[in-house]
């Protein structure tokens, strides 16, 4: 009395496929468990009397790559 197991349909493997993207859009929606960031390094206080721009390396970097 044995029978071979029968094979998944197409509807079933769509509509367990369904579930899960219903599963995975639910999880997204609830509010989860954050982890705390750390605080970020604080800015230096810019030059009283202005000048507060300085030329730093990304900004070389930067301006070897634009020229032409």
């Amino acid at each position: 009395m044995n029978q071979p197991p029968s094979p998944v349909s197409r509807r079933t493997a769509l509509v367990g496929a369904g579930t899960v993207g219903a599963l995975a859009a639910a999880a997204s929606l609830l509010p989860g468990v954050r982890e705390a960031t750390p605080a970020t390094a604080a800015l230096p206080k810019a030059p009283p009397n202005g000048g507060g721009y300085s030329l730093s390396d990304h900004v070389r970097q930067y301006y070897q790559t634009a020229r032409i």
